[in-house]
């Protein structure tokens, strides 16, 4: 089947503030993380640098053909960065671009990002809410954003605070602009109470799920992730198959896992149909994003086998 990544990330370097704190790159892999040192990477990135050379290297062991390759407010803006992957490897990779949000103009960025090729946007929302503002996303600016996207066929890949916090904003974008394709990040927090309300934003036409971070959510349980799988169970019971999307979270979730286990584990299950599963992992990203040419990547057996 046809494996695509819908949540990544990538960067040169994280060296940037949110909410009044630090988030910079420490040796081996670590950062410090908004006042403590956590391990950002995989300890054998031992510079801080998350490049797409090494993520490709993953993919294709992987066997994943495209990833999508979002932004998050605490690794910094890596446009510049993106916009090279995508022009270098444009079959491999659907890059979204950033904006700053936390202040005044960003309508202004977000058409330069769509003059530039970007194709997609993320907001990273539920970084939106700090100790000192809140930004709303039916603001006048947001919607003239969105509005401009819709119109440009720009998708928009959105994190939301847990649970209904910010699906009343959600329900305006979704009313006033209609035509906008949508996806769903962190599969809308499902282990946050009230996360059905986002679920239920994909029963709208362009509106779909991906579960970047799943396997984080429920770290604590490990693989196999029973309970991750049954909500995907419940997601496609509740909103059906051709909306909801496979992503990993690359590299955050590699810390405790590989990254073919990011996904193995909805292979393994028995709570899906082969349909389901190959819709999950990989049809509706193709359809959603629009890749064509996939590559064939065939299974290299490991040493330990």
């Amino acid at each position: 089947m046809n494996i695509i990544d819908a949540h990544s990330h990538l960067w040169l370097r994280q060296d940037t503030t949110w909410n009044g704190q630090r988030i910079s790159p420490l040796p081996n892999g670590r950062a410090m993380f908004l006042g403590e040192e956590r391990q950002m990477l995989p300890p054998f990135m031992i510079d801080g640098v998350n490049s797409v050379e090494v993520f490709l290297s993953n993919m294709n062991y992987a066997q994943v053909g495209a990833a999508v390759v979002v932004q998050e407010l605490i690794d910094g803006i890596q446009n510049d960065y993106l916009l090279e992957v995508s022009r270098r490897y444009p079959d491999r990779f659907f890059v979204c671009g950033m904006c700053d949000y936390l202040h005044p103009g960003f309508f202004g960025q977000a058409a330069t990002l769509i003059r530039q090729g970007f194709k997609g946007i993320a907001i990273p929302a539920h970084r939106l809410l700090t100790d000192e503002q809140r930004v709303m996303l039916n603001s006048d600016e947001m919607m003239q954003m969105f509005h401009l996207m819709e119109q440009q066929h720009v998708v928009l890949s959105v994190t939301l605070a847990d649970g209904d916090l910010q699906v009343g904003e959600m329900k305006e974008v979704i009313s006033e602009c209609p035509q906008l394709k949508i996806a769903i990040g962190h599969f809308g927090m499902p282990t946050a109470e009230g996360w059905r309300e986002q679920l239920k934003l994909a029963r709208n036409q362009h509106v779909v799920l991906e579960s970047g971070g799943i396997t984080w959510l429920y770290n604590a349980e490990f693989y196999p992730f029973p309970s991750a799988v049954r909500v995907v169970r419940e997601a496609i019971d509740t909103v059906g198959a051709d909306k909801v999307m496979w992503g990993s979270d690359y590299p955050r979730t590699m810390t405790a896992i590989t990254y073919r286990m990011s996904y193995d584990f909805i292979v393994k299950t028995e709570m899906l149909t082969d349909d389901e599963k190959s819709l999950f992992l990989g049809e509706n990203a193709r359809r959603f994003y629009g890749f064509e040419a996939l590559p064939e990547l065939p299974y290299i057996k490991n040493m330990s086998e």
